[in-house]
């Protein structure tokens, strides 16, 4: 490919959309395990569900800067490497992104405050509220992000008049056919990414032999979680491929490396695709498994890549590999968790230190699989940025390829300066480990009094984290 600033832009998105994607994701499946201590703290007035509430809000925090900041950057890329994507599309997309940041931006930015700093300043059910309140934001931005994603992968509701797309029907551009499972299936990653994240920092804990009754608590909640999302992310991925087979049916054909439409898709378990020759080389493959997959029978035929113009093509390295790696990692998540479910029923899950010592390591887990899916739904929507509207490479603004290589030079030397100081503030905070119980202090209550904890002084109100240390004394 020749290396020009349509070829950099997008490798410039590319990257830092990668970076900002795992944050989001990791808040929204963060925020409602937070809300889930908070409510469980207020039923049962156990006081390790409050310290790790405590605990995994420190880490929220950190996450959700790391978002925001990193999402910031996608919206000045909108207008200096892809200004005509909002010419041709603007009138669907902005309202979209702007109703993302009215109803959930702003929900969420309202109640942080309340959940980050309300420990002592607000009565016990409305910090829950609060914390539920936020977890609620985070989905809803999730829901508007990807309905406008959806849109442009099968626009709906919209009529074009000299290549500018008009709103006809917003509710056909909102409920697109395919945003319900995308959706669906976003946010169940989301929680399954956070549940492997819990997972491995308990699991770090009870090896480490520290913090056990906390330790405890996460690897149960993370257990449970895995064990039921995970088998029910594979059936909303099943879904979701038959209506790709649909409504995108180059994007499946790139996924499957499907060359030949007069034979029955077959399962390509590995295979080297080569799209100059138009065939896969290496193939080790299933017959008629894809056919079944997708349209539910064996001998089903379906669009191969050669039904479809070259320029029309998605490139179909990155999908197919990809894909595998998703649909990989989403089966050992399954065996893991249920091997987890085993291990718990049988009483030996905390003495299983080889299981413990691979839950440790699996955090990644989720973060590898989000990643591969998108590449899958990003690149194998090309050549189109907009379906059927506006092409990738008629949306690039009118820049220099020196322009992009110096931007695109700057950002992959800042993210890699500012992410790193982040994540190893994050590794610093779950190697810290929420604070223990002490048998002497007694229950920790949020007061009832917000103006008393307000005329305190600063060092009662925060102090370090330990429990000892939160008791609000009244000021002289």
């Amino acid at each position: 490919m020749e290396i020009d600033a349509f070829l950099l832009s997008r490798i410039q998105f590319a990257f830092t959309v990668s970076f900002h994607i795992v944050f989001p994701a990791f808040t929204i499946g963060l925020s409602a395990y937070i809300a889930t201590l908070l409510g469980l703290w207020l039923r049962t007035g156990d006081q390790k569900f409050h310290l790790l509430a405590r605990f995994w809000t420190k880490i929220f925090a950190v996450s959700f800067a790391m978002g925001v900041v990193s999402g910031i950057v996608l919206s000045y890329q909108f207008g200096t490497n892809w200004s005509r994507f909002s010419v041709a599309v603007g009138n669907v997309i902005g309202p979209l992104i702007g109703y993302e940041v009215l109803t959930a931006f702003f929900l969420e930015a309202s109640f942080l405050g309340v959940m980050l700093f309300g420990w002592k300043r607000v009565p016990p059910w409305l910090h829950f509220l609060s914390a539920v309140i936020v977890a609620g934001g985070t989905a809803l931005s999730g829901f508007w992000i990807l309905s406008a994603n959806s849109w442009m992968q099968y626009p709906a509701g919209h009529e074009v008049r000299d290549g500018i797309a008009y709103p006809v029907d917003w509710l056909k551009i909102v409920f697109n056919p395919t945003f319900p499972l995308r959706f669906a299936h976003m946010m169940t990653a989301a929680y399954l990414t956070t549940a492997f994240v819990v997972l491995a920092t308990g699991a770090r804990h009870l090896l480490a032999g520290h913090r056990t009754e906390s330790a405890r608590t996460m690897v149960r909640m993370a257990i449970l979680m895995i064990a039921l999302t995970a088998p029910l992310q594979a059936v909303i991925g099943d879904f979701h491929g038959k209506q790709t087979a649909i409504y995108q049916p180059a994007k499946l054909a790139a996924i499957e490396a499907h060359w030949d439409s007069s034979k029955p898709g077959a399962l390509v378990l590995f295979a080297w695709p080569d799209e100059k020759a138009e065939l896969n080389r290496f193939e080790v493959a299933i017959p008629g498994v894809a056919s079944l997959l997708t349209h539910g029978s064996m001998d089903a035929l379906f669009p191969s890549l050669r039904d479809f113009k070259v320029e029309d093509r998605p490139p179909v390295l990155i999908p197919f590999f990809a894909f595998r790696a998703m649909v990989g990692i989403g089966v050992l998540m399954i065996a893991f968790g249920w091997i987890g479910a085993w291990l718990w029923k049988r009483g030996t899950v905390f003495e299983a230190r080889r299981w413990l010592w691979l839950a440790q390591y699996s955090w990644p887990a989720g973060f590898i699989a989000i990643l591969s899916g998108w590449f899958v739904t990003e690149v194998g929507r090309q050549p189109w940025l907009a379906t059927g509207i506006l092409r990738s490479k008629d949306a690039v603004s009118p820049i220099t390829t020196a322009e992009v290589a110096i931007s695109l030079a700057l950002f992959v030397f800042v993210y890699c300066v500012v992410f790193a100081a982040g994540i190893a503030l994050i590794n610093r905070l779950i190697d810290k480990g929420p604070d223990e119980i002490s048998p002497e202090d007694p229950p920790e209550q949020p007061s009832k009094r917000p103006l008393k904890a307000a005329q305190a002084p600063a060092s009662a109100i925060f102090g370090d984290g330990h429990p000892g240390d939160d008791k609000i004394q009244p000021a002289n």
